[in-house]
């Protein structure tokens, strides 16, 4: 942030990339529902609606950086970005919650239920364990996932990069910017390891396991748990990425970095979801 004067109130001027925004959003879902019902130009419009809407977020959050850096933001914006991204993160716990919610409802109520004695009678060969495939053997036969090697692996380089990120942010509030920009990059690379061997056990699951998305209830949840945090493991990387290549430019100071805690503190978010999937979908 620039050390000029900041006005008392900052009123941001008139924004074209809202509607340009929604918009994209808009192309991206036609484009989506129509390629998962097999239309032709479906692929075509959601990968286009996608590209527009990085396009917006290039732009926009490029705008807000340039208002910061020219020195027009003050103490009462930085309340207002730290309430905004509290808000955001909250939204992600529920956002999560959701899909804990449909796990434990699938496993803990409905499972037992179907197994009981009255479901005999219409499913006499179902067994009512975890990983089952399904009543009257509706789904192909599949192995589940073990928490070893890869989850176990998974989970020691996320909690480096936990690591890691806290040393570089002590680092960047001391002034050591070359040390900042070191723990940065190393906590970016134990997502990009991380994001490259939760595909490796894609493969394993599809490959091997005969595990898919369309292995019932409980290939359905596993893939749509793990697959939800791998992306905004992606999006907390690309996040870093950005706040790494501001770091090397100079826009941050010991007091004035709230782009770095902002990431931090979706990092962080990141790494206590995993230990909760960890626990939850490898081990019980």
């Amino acid at each position: 942030m620039s050390s000029g004067h900041a006005p008392y109130y900052f009123v941001p001027s008139p924004s074209k990339w809202p509607i340009f925004g929604g918009a994209a959003l808009l192309l991206t879902m036609f484009g989506a529902a129509a390629w998962v019902n097999e239309v032709p130009w479906g692929m075509y419009a959601n990968f286009a609606g996608i590209l527009l809407t990085l396009v917006v977020l290039y732009n926009w959050f490029g705008d807000a950086i340039g208002e910061s850096e020219s020195g027009q933001y003050n103490a009462r914006v930085d309340v207002s970005y730290r309430w905004s991204m509290s808000w955001f993160i909250f939204s992600e716990v529920m956002f999560f919650g959701a899909f804990f919610g449909a796990l434990f409802y699938a496993r803990s109520i409905t499972m037992p239920w179907l197994g009981d004695l009255d479901n005999k009678l219409i499913w006499p060969d179902f067994v009512a364990h975890w990983g089952n495939i399904g009543p009257a053997g509706t789904v192909e036969a599949f192995k589940t996932m073990t928490p070893f090697p890869i989850p176990t692996i998974n989970t020691a380089l996320l909690l480096s990069s936990g690591v890691t990120l806290t040393i570089a942010h002590h680092a960047l509030v001391a002034g050591q910017r070359a040390k900042t920009s070191l723990f940065l990059f190393l906590t970016i690379a134990l997502g990009a390891i991380f994001m490259g061997l939760q595909a490796f056990e894609y493969m394993h699951a599809y490959s091997e396991l005969n595990l898919k998305l369309t292995s019932g209830i409980y290939g359905s949840t596993f893939f749509l748990l793990t697959g939800f945090h791998g992306f905004h493991v992606t999006m907390g990387a690309i996040m870093l990425s950005v706040v790494l290549y501001r770091h090397m430019k100079g826009h941050f100071t010991p007091q004035h970095h709230f782009a770095f805690e902002g990431a931090a503190w979706y990092w962080h978010f990141v790494d206590v979801v995993w230990l909760g999937l960890y626990v939850v979908v490898y081990w019980l």
